[in-house]
């Protein structure tokens, strides 16, 4: 029987690939259970990984390939924005793409599903509940500069005046990384501001490099820190010391005292070992990922987008987030504030 090869797009290098390699274990995980299920549509499942990392032409004419010669049947993983902007007019209406990640909203496009959080439904609850228990207000937007980051600011701006809550400055850092002397620009402003917050949409590595620096200034001890893309591997990066003050918000975390995430962790330790890289949010979406495309396609009957984006609406699943709702191509689901302690998070609460 023919294989159901599932594309998936991770980054290897640049400043996400400090997620690669927990989330290509956790896509290993996620591939075994699904084959030990009967597969997707009765056909063996494997995962053809591709690197979201590499220089985006270079990635386009792999994947276009891989699509051309009919190697690849669905594509999926985590990967930021301007990588999935850069695929999207290669895989549109050609094979179904379930997008995971955390992301900017508003996505239309036929045959791209979205699991992963959205500014309204994740950072505005999460301001509003700071701004209500810790009383910050004055918010500076330190973002990687390209789409995810600035129209997430841009949304929430709008949003923000009802809580009476503003940004006091934004700057958006060169995508692959600043340099020392733009961070220490940015932590000046920040200072200047009079911040009480400030909102970190910055993948993997810069965000890292943007925690060091912050608390080299001594700044983590007087001012709140909120990002999406935090989680443990960046949190280890970080070091302890530089963690002091910052949130998280989205719809895993490994400390979730709830069944769903305790299993997924279990049995990943229980196929890799305990020498396994951590498992984070962005390692969690792409399991969250490969699940919700066997849903989507097996639901459909067919891996054709014009039947999976027929089916897609009302479609309901169990993952590690609980119970998974698609209204439209956009999945609901619950989500969570949480505070860093050393290398792990204490969960504050529901959104």
């Amino acid at each position: 029987m023919s294989e159901f090869v599932v594309g998936t797009l991770l980054h290897f290098q640049g400043p996400g690939g400090i997620y690669g390699p927990s989330c290509q274990a956790v896509t290993e995980l996620a591939v075994a259970e699904l084959n030990a299920a009967g597969g997707i549509l009765g056909r063996p499942v494997r995962a053809e990984l591709l690197d979201a990392g590499q220089p985006r032409p270079a990635l386009r004419g792999q994947l276009a390939r891989a699509l051309d010669t009919g190697r690849i049947h669905a594509l999926t993983g985590w990967h930021t924005s301007a990588v999935r902007n850069a695929v999207v007019p290669l895989v549109q209406r050609r094979v179904p793409y379930v997008y995971p990640a955390a992301y900017e909203g508003a996505e239309t496009r036929p045959g791209l599903y979205v699991t992963g959080e959205v500014p309204s439904a994740q950072l505005f609850p999460a301001i509003a509940r700071l701004r209500a228990e810790a009383g910050t207000r004055r918010w500076f937007v330190v973002g990687d500069d390209y789409a995810w980051p600035r129209r997430t600011a841009q949304v929430l701006a709008a949003q923000l005046t009802s809580l009476g809550v503003q940004f006091v400055g934004a700057r958006f850092l060169p995508e692959q990384g600043p340099s020392a002397a733009q961070l220490a620009h940015v932590l000046a402003e920040v200072e200047a501001t009079a911040a009480q917050g400030v909102l970190v949409l910055m993948v993997g590595q810069n965000g890292v490099r943007f925690n060091r620096a912050f608390a080299r200034r001594g700044l983590h001890e007087r001012v709140l820190r909120l990002s999406t893309l935090m989680e443990e591997n960046m949190l280890m990066g970080s070091g302890a010391a530089a963690t002091t003050n910052l949130y998280s918000t989205g719809g895993w975390f490994r400390s979730l005292a709830t069944g769903e995430a305790l299993d997924l962790v279990g049995r990943y330790v229980a196929h890799h070992g305990n020498g396994a890289p951590a498992v984070g949010a962005a390692a969690e979406a792409c399991y969250e990922g490969v699940f919700a495309l066997r849903t989507i396609v097996e639901r459909a009957g067919s891996p054709t987008v014009a039947a999976t984006d027929r089916s897609v609406d009302g479609l309901t699943y169990d993952g590690p987030r609980g119970r998974m709702l698609f209204r439209g191509n956009h999945a609901q689901h619950r989500l969570y504030l949480a505070r860093a302690d050393g290398f792990d998070f204490d969960l504050v609460g529901e959104l």
